[in-house]
């Protein structure tokens, strides 16, 4: 089975073809962000799970201590549906989903997009899992993921993809989560969600393997 990573070194070597220029910038300014250590401020392995309480992609506004509720529980912050190494690893996570509900967890997705722009109607249909709308990046934060964009990606994505950030995303322009992806078991005592496992980083062509997000979870038990 091709794993998810060379998907995505895969989708980006298309990029690499098509504007060497372009891809060399951002393999320069990736390697930036890692050397000031973007996303070093996430919440950390043992630490509590920020609640929150954000819409789905019918409106129906979803809490963590709901998911939590029902047991462990993965979070995963991502760009938006217009993000081709997003659709990747939401594909990737689907194609697992009958594993993770075998042990008991749910996964939610998280990205800034509004409700209604989130998925298509097929696409709601065909997902086993919940996608919410963090449209100002706030629950993100809270995380330690939120990443004010640099203005190299904010061209491209205006100039050759025509993509609106402010419309997507009901008027946040700017600040994306960092693809990042967080395991949470829930405290026997409080209740509330206690990160267990995971995986952050400031380069959004790199995401969390299914399988060692799925190790997670086992090791829970």
């Amino acid at each position: 089975m091709t794993s998810l990573k060379e998907q995505t070194d895969a989708q980006f070597a298309k990029t690499r073809q098509a504007k060497p220029e372009f891809a060399q910038s951002i393999d320069e300014l990736l390697a930036k962000a890692r050397e000031f250590q973007e996303g070093g401020k996430a919440i950390a392995v043992g630490q509590p799970a920020p609640e929150f309480a954000l819409p789905n992609a019918q409106g129906k506004t979803v809490a963590l201590s709901a998911v939590l509720a029902d047991g462990p529980a993965v979070v995963m912050f991502y760009r938006g549906s217009w993000c081709p190494y997003c659709n990747l690893q939401l594909r990737a996570m689907q194609a697992r989903m009958p594993e993770i509900r075998e042990l008991g967890a749910q996964l939610v997705a998280i990205s800034p997009q509004m409700p209604d722009e989130s998925l298509t109607q097929s696409e709601r249909d065909e997902l086993e899992f919940t996608v919410l709308s963090d449209q100002d990046a706030s629950v993100a934060a809270t995380y330690g993921v939120a990443w004010k964009v640099p203005d190299l990606i904010l061209e491209h994505m205006r100039n050759d993809r025509g993509l609106d950030l402010s419309a997507i995303n009901n008027g946040n322009g700017s600040v994306l989560p960092i693809p990042a992806t967080f395991v949470l078991s829930r405290d026997g005592v409080s209740g509330d969600g206690v990160v267990a496992w995971r995986y952050v980083n400031v380069d959004y062509r790199t995401r969390a393997e299914p399988k060692d997000v799925i190790a997670a979870i086992k090791n829970l038990a």
